[in-house]
């Protein structure tokens, strides 16, 4: 080991670890910075996420608009926001020759529309700063000392034991809790970890029928409790998922595990709709349309296959007129577009997305140089701190600002 160069040590290889090496180095070249990843592999989140389009950030460009999106964490990301937010990021990128683009939802991503364009930019990125990538290797053990720094214990192909004056921890998130004994050990609190961004089962749906049916705009409850989330849903062959789904599943998080994800999903197919004004609506539509036949006309924009089905279980036969509908069937249609229950039964992984809420407490770090309060030296990046987004970009935003105020920091430390 190169003795006369202050050494830095990253410990993960995704989006927070590099983000926080790059800008360490890119900011202090004098700094050997060295970036360990236990796996093969680097940044696998990158190269996956967004059906391998790369959902870098979200065209939010507001620190207070943007901190809207976070279950948790978002009041303590203000003021880093508005250190890196998401036009930084944007800027970050396309300095290095990378263009994003908007989506008509403000997802941004790569005009490659390629994850790897991200991918090659990060790696390109650390390559020329100088950073050192070592593979395969585990920091098996790391002690801070009395004079400060850390003694590091590295074992697998690059294993060897250094001196460290900086060490940021950007492992990521871990499901278990076990997985945090050893910032445990260092005095930090950990908020327990439970999964967000997830979909839920409905072994029992009545709209199995439909997969892949899609709606752009419903409301969806969950009955006895305050969580709702309103936005695109989709019907898949295990339950219900889209984006409604998975935001109410990051919102609701921790409540939804102690319900150990059981409970009632009352879907509102028009949410743009009262009870009173569908009433009203039908109403006239009736007086004026009586003799369509009521299951093969869609209203709302609904999709026809999920009209029908809505019609069929209201107890509407295949073909009854408007005109002849009686009270009893028009009522449990209009229940069923507005309220209609779905008994959740357990959840599933939604692809790559999956994050985990929970991890290192922020009260613990100081959130202008993601420093530990506890550890003097050590940082903290990504998800393993206690924060996470909805779905959006918005995980990933969490990553290269809390990475790059720790990289600023410790290159700042380290002159």
């Amino acid at each position: 080991m190169n003795t006369d160069k202050l050494t830095v040590v990253v410990l993960g290889g995704g989006a927070a670890g590099f983000f926080g090496a790059i800008a360490c180095a890119e900011a202090n070249p004098a700094a050997r910075v060295l970036l360990v990843e236990k796996t093969g592999k680097l940044l696998s989140k990158v190269r996956v996420s967004g059906g391998g389009r790369c959902n870098v950030t979200h065209a939010c460009f507001s620190a207070a608009q943007l901190i809207q999106h976070y279950p948790r964490g978002g009041k303590k990301l203000k003021e880093p926001f508005q250190q890196f937010g998401a036009q930084d990021t944007v800027r970050w990128f396309e300095q290095r020759g990378v263009q994003l683009k908007t989506e008509a939802d403000g997802r941004m991503f790569p005009t490659t529309d390629s994850s790897e364009t991200i991918a090659q930019c990060l790696l390109e990125a650390a390559h020329k700063a100088g950073v050192h990538i070592l593979l395969t290797t585990t920091a098996e053990h790391f002690e801070p000392l009395p004079e400060g720094g850390f003694r590091v214990t590295l074992t697998g192909t690059h294993a060897q034991t250094l001196t460290a004056q900086r060490l940021l921890i950007a492992t990521g998130g871990v499901p278990k809790t076990e997985g945090y004994n050893w910032l445990r050990q260092l005095g930090h609190t950990i908020a327990e970890p439970v999964p967000s961004l997830f979909t839920f089962n409905v072994p029992e749906s009545p709209l199995k029928e439909l997969m892949g049916v899609s709606v752009p705009q419903a409301r969806v409850v969950i009955a006895g409790e305050k969580l709702d989330y309103e936005g695109p849903l989709l019907i898949t062959h295990w339950g219900v998922s889209g984006p409604a789904v998975l935001k109410l599943s990051a919102w609701g998080a921790r409540r939804l595990h102690e319900l150990s994800y059981t409970g009632t999903a009352l879907v509102n197919w028009i949410p743009t709709y009262t009870e009173e004004s569908l009433r009203q609506w039908l109403h006239t539509f009736r007086d004026e349309n009586g003799k369509k036949v009521v299951l093969v006309n869609a209203l709302f924009g609904l999709p026809q296959r999920l009209w029908r089905a809505l019609a069929e279980q209201a107890g509407i036969g295949a073909e009854v007129r408007w005109s002849e509908l009686p009270a009893k069937p028009q009522n449990r249609l209009i229940e069923l577009l507005l309220r209609m229950p779905l008994a959740v039964r357990g959840k599933t992984t939604f692809k790559e997305e999956f994050v985990t809420c929970g991890g290192v407490v922020l009260g613990e770090v100081n959130m202008k140089t993601m420093e530990s309060r506890l550890v003097p030296g050590l940082h903290f990046a990504g998800e393993v701190l206690d924060i996470d987004g909805i779905t959006g970009g918005f995980n990933f935003q969490a990553a290269w600002t809390t990475g790059y105020l720790a990289g600023q920091a410790m290159a700042a430390s380290t002159r």
